[in-house]
């Protein structure tokens, strides 16, 4: 198996520059749905690693988050679009110590685990070089973007 994993704020959804935790304000940027779409046709699972820190520092709770995250699944369902899992952290380095909270690398090893996917063959996309670290850390390739980047430069680098 082969799989994109994907950072959430400014790689799937808009980055407000504050703590997106409401279904109202995340916002799913253009290119996503047609990208993902494409890369599913491809054979890559997809799936989403997002650190939530404002969990840790009681700014909103898990309801918040898997709120966003089913609104996420709904909308690319809507397009034939499946999610294979998503992993979040709720830690923060400023309240909880976590080695699943990127730049850590526990979310990327259990999903790795989970779905017996071939990290050579796989891919993360992360506006943070945290994602990338969190990523090459277990032999996944990186693609650092700028926040609120085009998925479309993926046509040219997955197959």
């Amino acid at each position: 198996m082969k799989a994109l994993f994907l950072d959430r704020d400014g790689v799937i959804n808009r980055e407000r520059g504050e703590y997106t935790f409401q279904v109202e304000d995340f916002d799913i940027l253009p290119s996503v749905v047609p990208t993902l779409k494409w890369v599913q046709e491809l054979g890559y699972l997809l799936i989403l690693i997002t650190n939530q820190g404002g969990i840790a520092k009681g700014i909103y709770g898990h309801q918040d988050v898997e709120n966003c995250h089913l609104y996420l699944k709904k909308e690319l369902k809507k397009n034939g679009i499946i999610l294979t899992d998503v992993f979040y952290s709720p830690h923060h380095q400023d309240y909880s110590k976590s080695l699943d909270r990127k730049p850590g690398s526990l979310m990327l090893e259990k999903a790795l685990a989970i779905y017996k996917i071939d990290a050579s063959q796989s891919f993360m996309v992360g506006d943070s070089s945290r994602d990338i670290q969190a990523s090459e850390a277990v032999g996944v390739k990186g693609f650092l973007i700028e926040p609120n980047s085009s998925l479309e430069f993926l046509r040219n680098h997955l197959s």
